[in-house]
């Protein structure tokens, strides 16, 4: 007996080591999570939302807005997603597939697994990318989905409709969504201090005050999808979609002291877009251990833009623009015994055709061709968790006689080493080569104001870009913190330039230049002081950047916090956010992008779904901006105020109905998009 009772206690105690090296590895699917909600990767993060974050959400802003991620700012009353740190872009997915705006609308919180919160990407994503916040769903084998979401401000002319629907049948899945949002504000005002210094060394100052200024805008979105899934064997998916944009003749009317001369002046602007986007997936598993994905999107753009300025003498332009683009890539991926291998090849070929007329005169024609291969393992070496990846790019550039071919090169590693169930240690190095964005590559000369002037540098090259990021997480039940330090090296950037002319023209333009450095530490603190009903989170931390350009070096330090308080009582919800917003100085520039704040409370009946929200609360003349360039030939204060945004009072009315049955949905995993038209502002 005394032997049986040993073996017995031996084989429990293996089977439940066993269940917590499973629970280590997180292979879960239909499981409900009743331990850690959180739980770390090399490469981010896996959230387990709690039912009553579900209940009390409406889309997906509203869900993501409940979970607070680090770095991250959701406004869910004008539907955007942000990172606060300035470190790149945020890319939505829901289960695997880049989504916008529509999607999130039409997200229905509850029927969410799990969030993936990528905040290292791998050397598959775009270099823009910071973040990635990808949402796994169940959709329903049979049954359909319709609904609507209205958010109108009561203090100002603003607001965002969409209505939505799926229909499932079998293994078949359509989804037609349309959106229509919009904007009339007069309450945007900016203020700018400019002192020239002339070429025989005195100064010359302009001041520029806003007294009257006019915004508005409104734009159109629809799109038809349609998914094939045989269970997640094989996934086929395509779908169009069309966005029309316009914001017409917007104004702005400025105070001039010019020297010893006071004047108005008055700026106008308009700009019209159209574009459709086609866009092909498709998937197939081809053994139980490897898979192939493939995607292609064609896109094309057609902007028109006019731009009039009569500061001093009129200047005004126009812009015909047309880009045409097709993405493709296919990925490979095969589920080893020590690693998981990835690899794949991406093609793009972009051509854009800008036509400046008027005072900018200027025709730029541009073939952009790029070829990037990547491979990347992932594996574990109890307890050592790896990602060892590496990608290269060629880049073949023409522009008006300019032909560049640029190779750039994209290693990078991860190591996390799991101490304990709750505790770990993880650090990453990348490195990448950065290539500017279009618009800045391109030729064409645009005034900006009586002395200003922006000039495109076809001459840029890649900047040579490393990253390190050490990160030590202790996760429990109701406990998440973290302490992260990260130092970035940015080699021969393309940083600002200004020139003066002899004439006493001052040209800005970008250069590669010597170096630019940051530095990063922040901690982090999630907990439910009641368990379902009572959460608070609070992070901040100090940013360090260091400038060093051909003739300046400038340095400059901030500090930033956040904190966000959500309490779940029954059919009520009652939220609280505030950050400080964001301080930086890169090349000559420091700016500050305005603090947020919001108070709301939301209501549940049924199917729908009441919130009121009071964002900057008691800010009647909201800062939503300041700049300062502290170039040594040109210095510039500006402050921008915004009255709309101030004490902005929002209603959000949300109905959604859904039938049949669930189960888990395939998840995209290729994800391709382009919307930049290559225009110079």
């Amino acid at each position: 007996m005394k032997r049986l009772a040993t073996i017995s206690i031996i084989l429990t105690s293996a089977f439940c080591a066993y269940a917590q090296n499973v629970d280590k590895t997180v292979t879960l699917d239909e499981v409900t999570v009743k331990a850690a909600k959180v739980v770390n990767k090399p490469d981010g993060m896996l959230v387990y939302p709690t039912e009553a974050q579900k209940q009390a959400s409406n889309n997906g802003y509203s869900i993501l807005e409940k979970l607070t991620l680090a770095n991250i700012r959701i406004d869910n009353i004008n539907h955007t997603i942000t990172a606060i740190d300035n470190r790149g872009s945020v890319q939505l997915r829901v289960n695997g597939i880049v989504v916008g705006k529509q999607e999130m609308l039409a997200l229905n919180p509850k029927d969410i697994a799990k969030i993936d919160f990528i905040n290292n990407p791998g050397v598959r994503y775009d270099e823009s990318i910071g973040y990635v916040i990808d949402i796994v769903t169940r959709r329903s084998e049979s049954g359909y989905t319709i609904g609507t979401d209205v958010t109108s401000a009561l203090t100002t002319l603003q607001g965002d409709g969409s209505v939505y629907g799926k229909w499932n049948r079998g293994k078949s899945e359509w989804s037609l969504s349309y959106d229509v949002s919009g904007y009339k504000n007069k309450g945007e005002k900016s203020k700018q201090l400019s002192q020239y210094t002339l070429t025989d060394g005195s100064i010359y100052t302009i001041e520029r005050n806003d007294v009257e200024s006019l915004s508005k805008a409104i734009a159109h979105d629809t799109k038809l999808t349609y998914n094939w899934s045989d269970s997640t064997a094989t996934v086929f998916q395509t779908s169009l979609s069309g966005a029309f944009n316009n914001t017409p003749d917007n104004y702005n009317i400025k105070d001039i002291t010019d020297g010893s001369r006071q004047y108005q002046a008055t700026s106008r602007e308009h700009n019209k877009s159209l574009s459709p986007v086609l866009d092909i997936y498709f998937f197939r598993q081809l053994t139980p251990r490897q898979s192939i994905t493939a995607n292609a999107v064609g896109t094309y753009i057609s902007t028109q833009t006019g731009s009039y300025y009569d500061e001093g003498t009129p200047y005004q332009y126009d812009v015909d623009g047309k880009t045409a683009s097709l993405l493709t890539e296919v990925i490979y991926e095969n589920r080893l015994k020590p690693f998981t291998l990835s690899t794949g090849l991406n093609y793009s070929y972009k051509h854009t055709k800008n036509d400046y007329l008027g005072d900018a005169s200027a025709l730029t024609k541009t073939n952009n061709n790029r070829l990037y291969a990547f491979a990347e393992i992932k594996g574990m070496l109890q307890p050592l968790r790896y990602t060892l990846g590496a990608g290269a790019s060629y880049i073949h550039y023409t522009q008006n006689g300019h032909i560049y071919n640029f190779w750039t090169f994209h290693p990078k590693a991860s190591l996390t080493y799991q101490i304990n169930n709750s505790m770990q240690l993880s650090y990453t190095y990348r490195m990448q080569d950065v290539v500017s964005r279009i618009a800045m590559t391109s030729d064409a000369m645009v005034r900006t104001n009586s002395m200003e002037w922006t000039v495109g540098n076809p001459d840029l090259k890649p900047s040579h870009d490393m990253e390190h990021r050490l990160r030590f997480s202790y996760n429990t039940n109701r406990l998440q913190t973290f302490v992260d330090g990260y130092y970035k090296q940015c080699l021969k950037p393309n940083m600002a330039h200004y020139e003066r002319t002899d004439d006493n023209k001052f040209i800005y333009t970008q250069i590669n230049q010597k170096e630019i450095d940051a530095l990063d530490a922040m901690a982090y603190a999630g907990y439910w002081l009641l368990p379902e009903k009572f959460q608070i989170a609070a992070y901040g931390g100090v940013y360090r950047c260091f400038n060093f350009g051909n003739d300046y070096t400038h340095c400059y330090t901030s500090w930033y916090y956040v904190g966000s308080i959500t309490a779940y009582l029954g059919k009520f919800t009652l939220q609280g956010y505030i950050d400080n917003g964001n301080l930086f100085l890169e090349g000559e520039s420091k700016s500050y992008n305005g603090a947020y704040s919001v108070l709301k409370a939301a209501y549940s009946w049924r199917d729908w779904q009441f919130s009121l929200s009071w964002a900057n609360p008691f800010k009647s003349n909201y800062k939503s901006y300041e700049n300062e360039l502290l170039n040594r030939n040109l210095y510039k204060h500006t402050i921008g105020y915004s009255k709309d945004s101030g004490n902005l009072v929002t209603l959000n009315v949300s109905w959604r109905l859904s039938r049949g049955s669930k189960h888990k949905s395939a998840e995209k995993k290729i994800n391709l998009r382009d919307t930049d038209n290559g225009i110079i502002k």
